[in-house]
């Protein structure tokens, strides 16, 4: 249900309180949105007066936000953000839909990126905006359609569709391995190890796996799996990775196997969106060429005869 009209201020009130918040002065804020100072001011009191609360403190030359108008000002910010970004979208993309997806970096530009032209070919009116993401988010505060997660993100009234496990595999550099001599997996214990900070017992699940005992486990700590393989190449220590996601590396020769053993990584890649957005056209267009595309490729390789 929309809120009552009366609850609505315009646009062009809003504008000029947003501005004043920011740069805190009304002459700056007159200067930006190319509008008399008296004018701003103006805007500014009616907005108060159609909402009943003060929003700024004048004092001589200055204002200063109220504890009101703080908080205010913080809500009308982001408000105004979605609507230009969705202006821009309906702009860039008129005659068709966009879909703002959030994606882990690795994943996004190993893996999605460059199977996307063969999405975009079989849907030209949809728009594709990737926006990289590490961390949670509030699918109702950011302006994302959907997230391609790993694990099992859990967000209140989202939707997760399981897209693909995951096995990693230990890679370092040839010359690491040659001057190291590791052979079992229990070597790895004497040669330094590259952390990812969002899965900070990954390398003890793989030693646990392996029948490795082990008391702790230290090493370098990097927050992207992309960075972790690059100090891999340069010979820094042994980098966890998965492996779907390094075959090139490894089909180079710039990484090799430090133990050949791959381990099942506990959970796995998801499609989350809310339910609100589980009909939009261009999520369900996405949701069935992504599941097409990892079917496609997990599909059993005919035998040759």
């Amino acid at each position: 249900m929309l809120p009552a009209r009366r609850f609505l201020p315009s646009l062009s009130l809003l504008a000029a309180f947003e501005a004043a918040a920011r740069t805190g002065s009304i002459t700056a804020a007159a200067r930006e949105l190319d509008l008399t100072q008296s004018a701003v001011s103006r805007q500014i009191k009616a907005l108060e007066d159609q909402l009943g609360v003060a929003l700024f403190l004048r004092e001589r030359q200055t204002i200063r936000l109220t504890v009101a108008g703080d908080g205010y000002a913080r809500e009308i910010r982001e408000a105004l953000r979605r609507i230009s970004s969705a202006s821009l979208n309906l702009r860039a993309n008129p005659n068709g839909g966009t879909l703002n997806l959030a994606v882990l970096p690795t994943f996004g530009a190993r893996w999605l990126a460059p199977r996307l032209a063969g999405f975009l070919t079989a849907h030209p009116g949809i728009a594709i905006n990737l926006i990289t993401r590490l961390s949670p988010f509030d699918f109702h505060l950011d302006s994302i359609d959907a997230a391609i997660h790993f694990g099992a993100p859990v967000w209140p009234g989202a939707e997760l569709t399981p897209l693909m496990g995951e096995t990693t595999i230990p890679l370092c550099s040839p010359s690491f391995k040659a001057a190291h001599r590791l052979e079992a997996a229990a070597d790895i214990l004497d040669v330094p190890l590259l952390h990812l900070t969002t899965r900070p017992d990954a390398w003890e699940k793989w030693l646990s796996a392996n029948g490795v005992a082990f008391e702790s486990v230290h090493g370098m700590l990097f927050d992207q799996f992309g960075a972790a393989s690059q100090a891999a190449v340069g010979g820094l220590g042994v980098a966890l990775l998965p492996a779907f996601l390094f075959r090139e590396e490894v089909a180079r020769g710039d990484l090799v196997p430090a133990i050949n053993q791959e381990v099942d990584s506990e959970g796995g890649y998801y499609l989350a969106f809310t339910r609100e957005r589980a009909s939009y056209l261009p999520l369900v267009a996405f949701r069935n060429w992504i599941l097409d595309e990892i079917a496609r490729e997990h599909a059993p390789s005919p035998r040759s005869g």
